[in-house]
């Protein structure tokens, strides 16, 4: 018998002062069976760095040829992919092709580093890719606040994110790997 997916309810409130964006959204967000905490975490922090009125959660991790998040224009142009994890070269392809802008937020640690050094060649062709890498020791301590739920706060500015639950506040700095041309 198959597993449900688990609900979470998510009060995030983004402060970008980079991209001068200040709102809060209410998310409902499904962690799929084999999710960790730490990816689905991920997966809001990921929404709070590309925060935007269009901007969706997908099916997810068991969807095929769909990103964690997208952005789509009105008329159903696919302005925005935002893939987590360590996509193979054939995904970012057609991603690439298919997405005005895709942005990557790698983790894992050596496995992401090792990941990052046998593809990063391949990706100097796609122009509108960006990658960042988070660093195991903030995402493990994300995946700690994870709760059924939750309220988040999440500052950005010049690069630093500042995440508070509840009574904590964690630091992450995305560490840009691959800029757009």
């Amino acid at each position: 018998m198959a597993q449900n997916a688990t609900i979470y309810k998510v009060e995030l409130s983004v402060s970008d002062m980079d991209r001068h964006y200040y709102e809060t959204h209410k998310l409902t967000v499904a962690k799929h069976p084999s999710e960790t905490d730490e990816r689905l975490m991920i997966r809001i922090l990921a929404f709070a760095l590309n925060a935007h009125e269009s901007l969706e959660m997908t099916r997810g991790i068991s969807t095929e040829g769909e990103p964690d998040i997208w952005q789509k224009s009105l008329s159903g142009e696919l302005e925005l992919w935002v893939a987590l994890g360590l996509p193979g070269e054939k995904v970012l392809r057609q991603s690439c092709s298919k997405a005005d802008q895709v942005v990557v937020y790698s983790y894992g640690g050596s496995a992401a580093e090792m990941w990052w050094g046998k593809i990063r060649g391949s990706t100097t062709r796609f122009e509108n890719l960006r990658v960042f890498n988070l660093a195991q020791s903030s995402t493990v301590e994300l995946a700690r606040q994870a709760s059924r739920s939750m309220r988040l706060q999440v500052n950005i500015q010049d690069g630093e994110v500042m995440v508070s639950v509840e009574d904590t506040i964690l630091y992450i700095t995305p560490e840009p790997w691959k800029d757009a041309a």
